[in-house]
């Protein structure tokens, strides 16, 4: 019970962050009349990844552990552009970058336990850990679609596929947490859905009257 109290916490959590990047960006950018790409909207990635990481990890689900680690370098790359990363104390910038490169070799040392726990995980059959992966990259190559696009145009910006590839994908997490019955990814998917549309007009606005 205290560890299934634990798990949840931890991702309740995760989404806590994901939902103040959410937020803060939508305000700042109602405040400015168009779409900004705030340093804490990347802050705030950066924590919930991570956590979010950590909870898919304890609930052996690939498909949140897939998702998290496509993204992860993209927040620090944002963070770095903006300047912050270079602020951050070297030791906790060295555990930011090689989280990842850790847990990639823990699992190449037990390729055999991750198969079996996260693979052939007799809570999530095949399909749905198939449907929940691709749900999970669609989410997440809204994040490759803007590094993209921000290299391109030489700062961090959020433009409107990044939106709309969000909507897209959160919508595909939010039916596999249904079915899933994870209150975790259903209520912090859901919270998003009215900001990423709420950007969509902002842009079209901001479209509309550059064109007048």
């Amino acid at each position: 019970m205290a560890h299934s109290l634990l798990i949840l916490a931890i991702g309740f959590l995760a989404q806590a962050f994901f939902a103040a990047r959410i937020l803060v960006q939508w305000l700042l950018s109602e405040r400015a009349r168009h779409v900004l790409s705030p340093s804490l909207f990347w802050i705030f990635s950066l924590a919930g990844s991570y956590l979010f990481c950590v909870y898919g990890w304890m609930r052996h689900d690939f498909a949140i552990v897939l998702g998290q680690f496509i993204s992860y370098y993209i927040y620090l790359w944002n963070l770095d552009s903006k300047g912050v990363l270079r602020r951050v104390v070297l030791p906790l910038r060295a555990l930011l970058l090689l989280t990842p490169v850790v847990a990639i070799c823990f699992v190449a040392g037990h390729a055999a336990a991750f198969v079996t726990e996260f693979l052939h995980n007799g809570d999530v059959p095949l399909w749905l850990l198939l449907f929940g992966s691709a749900g999970q990259v669609l989410f997440t190559l809204r994040f490759i679609y803007q590094w993209f696009y921000s290299r391109h145009k030489g700062e961090s910006s959020l433009p409107a596929g990044f939106w709309l590839i969000s909507l897209a994908g959160s919508l595909s997490i939010v039916s596999y947490g249904v079915i899933r019955h994870d209150v975790v990814l259903m209520v912090g998917q859901s919270f998003g859905l009215v900001a990423y549309v709420r950007n969509l007009v902002l842009i079209m606005n901001e479209r509309r009257g550059a064109r007048k």
